[in-house]
């Protein structure tokens, strides 16, 4: 019989490992890539894959921020908060390498905030935002589920991106 320690610590690995499981797909998706090559946008989708990396990267530095600190981390849902989560898809004049070493880093801050939580219970309200339900609060296990979530989907598009630019699969 497990106790309720080992219980959770099983819980926190396997979201730590889901995520590292997906993050890995991603990354996969870009190795070997020119700067030139991870800009382009070889589909009829404004999605490049330096792109992909950017903002999966600073959607999973939110979030964390967000069970932390709660919705203050997340912002108004404004016309301002649009045209960055619009400019978070674009590589921005960084470099692949320079993108992929500041994902590494907010990885391991994710894990090492997901070892260290009190309870994966703690929960913070959500922003007000026409698309999250009136008065929804998340626990950090939630929002963890919605990063793990949001970097397999993006690592799908990353995936299909790459195919178009060189033939590479990373998934299949």
């Amino acid at each position: 019989m497990q106790s309720d320690t080992q219980t959770t610590t099983r819980e926190r690995a396997d979201l730590i490992d889901t995520l590292g499981k997906h993050r890995g797909f991603l990354i996969r998706a870009v190795q070997g890539m020119t700067d030139e090559q991870a800009g382009l946008r070889p589909t009829v989708s404004e999605l490049c894959l330096g792109g992909i990396v950017r903002h999966v990267t600073l959607v999973e530095e939110r979030w964390v921020s967000f069970i932390l600190e709660g919705s203050q981390a997340i912002g108004p849902a404004d016309a301002d908060a649009y045209e960055r989560h619009l400019a978070s898809f674009l590589m921005d004049g960084e470099t692949l390498d320079g993108l992929l070493t500041r994902y590494e880093a907010v990885a391991r801050r994710t894990d090492e905030v997901v070892g260290s939580l009190p309870s994966l219970d703690d929960s913070h309200p959500l922003p007000e935002a026409p698309w999250f339900e009136a008065g929804a609060s998340w626990s950090a296990r939630r929002t963890l589920l919605h990063i793990i979530a949001e970097t397999s989907q993006h690592a799908g598009h990353a995936d299909i991106i790459r195919e178009s630019i060189d033939g590479a699969k990373t998934m299949g």
